[in-house]
């Protein structure tokens, strides 16, 4: 898809592309059930949710924080004539009280020894990378309905067995389904020495590994 994407918005990367990849795979198990619901949170220019409804769900709603987000989400599905709902409001609050078949999630997840600023907002996670990753770990296992599942994709960096161990202790079955190791981009690549300190990666390592992490109630 060609989408519009206005300054300040997240632009489709290998992380939307491997998480589209696991969303496809997901909503061709779903195709039997009637009225599928999907959830996606952080949609930035709203790839993830146009998959969703392109591949037949019923009903697809999209929430981003950001207005120019939510704007160029809104004016990609009117373009393709697709039938998403785009929400404003901070990752699950707009969708309180719902329940959802499949909820996808691209959150920021990039570690960063400063705080975010503007468009940063968009990638930097902090110093460990999980500062919007365990916010929706704990919100999105309450919007699941029963055999729900969610799907997000984080670098492993941010630990995979935290993100794992929190959404078993939520009562969810939790693996890891799709792996993928690409070059750092810009950003990495300039907290390559920093993380280096920290001990995260090797020295001259400049490969991070994106994962797919799977969480169903059951």
């Amino acid at each position: 898809m060609r989408l519009l994407r206005p300054r300040g918005v997240y632009a489709p990367q290998e992380d939307t592309e491997l998480l589209a990849q696991a969303a496809r795979d997901e909503l061709r198990t779903l195709r039997s059930q009637p009225r599928v619901e999907v959830l996606d949170v952080g949609t930035g220019t709203g790839a993830l949710a146009l998959l969703a409804a392109e591949c037949g769900a019923a009903r697809v709603t999209a929430v981003d924080i950001s207005w120019r987000a939510v704007l160029a989400a809104r004016y990609n599905a009117w373009r393709l004539g697709l039938p998403v709902v785009v929400r404003h409001g901070d990752l699950t609050e707009p969708v309180e009280g719902r329940h959802f078949d499949l909820i996808l999630s691209n959150p920021p997840y990039v570690l960063s020894p400063g705080p975010a600023r503007g468009a940063e907002r968009t990638w930097n996670a902090g110093a460990d990378g999980r500062q919007v990753l365990d916010r929706i770990c704990a919100r999105a296992p309450d919007l699941l309905r029963d055999s729900g599942v969610l799907l997000l994709v984080q670098s492993a960096l941010c630990g995979v067995d935290a993100t794992l161990d929190t959404l078993r202790d939520r009562g969810l079955s939790a693996r890891v389904e799709l792996r993928s190791t690409i070059p750092f981009g810009p950003v990495m690549a300039r907290h390559a020495k920093w993380l280096e300190e920290r001990g995260l990666i090797a020295p001259d390592e400049r490969k991070e590994d994106l994962v797919v992490i799977r969480a169903q109630r059951v």
